[in-house]
């Protein structure tokens, strides 16, 4: 039955992903929403492992980890261009505070190239630097 909600849960959540990204017309917006949707579900396995919501699983966690890694490395370049779209959540304070924003970023990176996957008790001490670096950007660069 856990099995039976957690893949009814994961359909939803794609789905909401899915329609979020409706309708976007410029194709660069588009690309930098599923990048972002792709940091958000790989943060959101190591999250859920945290919260027991899925059993840990040092391979998987890492394998998230690291995907989040390539993510966050793609980010400068998926937002160089300041591109906009009606759907877009970029504010345009990311083509205007571009340095800050890179070193926002750039924290991300450290913090996820930081986190040690190898247990829950290491896994929960890099999220906390992890989840901080996310919420820096959102609160300057995200529309919300």
């Amino acid at each position: 039955m856990k099995r039976l909600v957690l893949g009814f849960g994961t359909l939803v959540m794609a789905a909401t992903v899915a329609v979020a990204h409706e309708g976007v017309k410029d194709p660069l917006v588009k690309a930098r929403m599923d990048l972002m949707g792709e940091v958000k579900d790989n943060t959101g396995t190591l999250g859920n492992m945290l919260k027991g919501k899925i059993p840990f699983d040092a391979a998987q966690a890492e394998a998230a980890r690291l995907a989040l890694l390539d993510h966050a490395k793609a980010i400068p370049a998926a937002f160089e261009t300041p591109a906009t779209d009606p759907k877009t959540e970029a504010a345009p304070a990311i083509w205007t505070d571009w340095d800050d924003f890179i070193a926002k970023t750039n924290g991300m990176i450290t913090a996820v190239e930081a986190a040690d996957t190898s247990s829950m008790d290491t896994l929960r001490a890099g999220m906390g630097a992890i989840g901080g670096s996310c919420k820096a950007c959102h609160k300057s660069y995200r529309i919300d």
